[in-house]
């Protein structure tokens, strides 16, 4: 058994690993740049979904117009992104879809309330 090292261009910091041929090194450090990419994905997507859920809850306080382009907006930029991450496998079609309708749900109900 051999130890190799990694070095993170990002960070600037070493790895240790146990990993005995070339193949699982190269295998240790794709996944590595996938969880990242993964991670940021994520991130994002929480983020766009606060967004568009606080947008909700100004329309629910104060229906107007304005409100209502703006969870269109962000309605619109968290589906998009959504369906990019089903697309790259960053998260499960049912996940996405889990996620979607529950946005549209949240929506539904406010037009509704307020109509």
């Amino acid at each position: 058994m051999i130890n190799f090292l990694i070095i993170n261009k990002e960070d600037s910091s070493v790895e240790k690993t146990v990993a005995n041929s070339k193949s699982a090194i190269k295998r240790i450090a794709i996944a590595e740049r996938n969880r990242l990419r993964n991670k940021a994905y994520k991130s994002a997507l929480r983020s766009l979904m606060k967004k568009t859920l606080n947008a909700v809850d100004s329309y629910a306080a104060e229906p107007n117009s304005e409100n209502m382009a703006v969870i269109q907006e962000t309605m619109s930029a968290t589906y998009s992104k959504i369906d990019k991450a089903v697309k790259r496998k960053v998260l499960h079609r049912n996940n996405g879809a889990r996620k979607k309708s529950r946005i549209a749900k949240a929506v539904a109900k406010v037009t509704a309330a307020t109509s």
